[in-house]
């Protein structure tokens, strides 16, 4: 019997490595006989480096970057299988979490930590850099990123604009010049890995939809949205590309649009560039049943959310996956019809700021009772 434990993070009380080996423990606890893998998982956003760096063997790297207000912060990247591929966390750099509640204003923000720990892993030089988004403080569509590899932009006086381009400055770009980008990125395969669908700009882009949980007042979110549109003009310019309706161009504030335009990569799916990342296909077809996990499941869980992403990777080998969840929400029902064998939720009945607490405990006693009733001869 094996059984391959595949959770993704519970926001606010465990991360995806700590559910996959609280599921593991409580699985060898009950039953002690059955194999188990543990391959936490992660859609791209935060946490997605330190899932991979458990899933599979890796090189940690840290460095020193600038932070969304310019403070320099430590961050990480990652090389796997000898080197062949690095991994990126745009969070660890220009993530939200660096900058506390009442400083954080997408206007001053940049994301040029982001290219400096991209330049890092140039340097590596692996022949593919995946580039998890999600989490981030800015709102700058990465011209703060592409100033770091070397992408110049220029104000309406004609002059390079020095500083580290924010979310407020982007109506300030007048033309961007590639010509003294990093040379490396001609050789190097570069995806982005985001689990949103957003275009650049409008009702459904960076700013409208995400800005204000970094902050942004409904003013800010307007001008912050016009910058984005300047920018996207100036893309399609100079740059003979339309970043502006692309899908995902809109994560992380617009990043997702300028690694696309900047560093000419491609947009992918979080979870499936994730689970190939891992070698999750080889991993779950020698396996009886796979165990999933994430906060809450809902009806957004059965739109490519990581999941989602696992039950239907597991079920192309016939193995059935089961989700545990910290709560189930409207229209979870869904996710049973799009490929979920079940879903069960750890503490049930207890308030959610204890079973928040309590996660680990829970998800373990969970892990340990499915395998059990799994195992369990069906009667007759």
């Amino acid at each position: 019997m094996r059984i391959i434990c595949a959770p993704d993070s519970f926001k606010g009380s465990m991360t995806a490595t700590t559910a996959a080996e609280a599921m593991a423990a409580g699985i060898r606890k009950t039953v002690p006989d059955v194999i188990v893998d543990c391959c936490p998982i992660a859609d791209g956003g935060e946490g997605t480096l330190a899932a991979l760096t458990m899933a599979i063997p890796g090189d940690l790297r840290r460095v020193i970057v600038s932070g969304p207000l310019g403070d320099p912060v430590e961050a990480a990247f990652a090389t796997f299988a000898e080197g062949w591929f690095a991994v990126v966390e745009s969070a660890a750099a220009a993530g939200l979490q660096l900058i506390p509640e009442q400083n954080r204003d997408p206007e001053k923000t940049s994301s040029r930590g982001v290219g400096e720990l991209i330049a890092a892993a140039c340097a590596a030089a692996p022949r593919k850099i995946i580039v998890g988004v999600g989490g981030s403080a800015t709102n700058d569509g990465g011209c703060g990123m592409a100033q770091a590899l070397g992408v110049c932009f220029f104000d309406r006086n004609g002059d390079e604009i020095r500083t580290p381009i924010c979310g407020g400055m982007l109506s300030n770009i007048s033309r961007i010049d590639m010509t003294s980008r990093l040379p490396a990125l001609s050789n190097i395969e570069m995806i982005v890995a985001c689990d949103v669908r957003n275009p650049l700009t409008g009702p459904d882009g960076a700013a409208n939809v995400y800005a204000p949980q970094k902050g942004a007042t409904a003013d800010q979110v307007a001008r912050l949205d016009a910058g984005l549109a300047h920018l996207a003009r100036l893309v399609r310019r100079d740059l003979d590309m339309d970043i502006e309706e692309r899908p995902g161009s809109g994560a992380a504030g617009g990043l997702g649009g300028g690694l696309a335009a900047f560093a000419g990569a491609s947009i992918a799916s979080g979870i499936n560039t994730v689970l190939e990342a891992v070698d999750f296909d080889l991993r779950v077809r020698s396996c009886d049943l796979c165990l999933t996990g994430e906060g809450q499941i809902d009806a957004q869980s059965a739109s490519g959310k990581a999941c989602m992403g696992v039950a239907q990777a597991a079920g192309k080998h016939g193995v059935p996956t089961i989700a545990l969840v910290g709560a189930v929400g409207s229209g979870a029902e869904q996710c049973l019809a799009a490929g979920l064998h079940e879903y069960v939720v750890i503490g049930e009945g207890l308030p959610a700021e204890l079973s928040m607490r309590q996660a680990s405990v829970l998800i373990a006693d969970a892990a340990g009772q499915v395998a059990k009733d799994f195992l369990r001869p069906n009667p007759g």
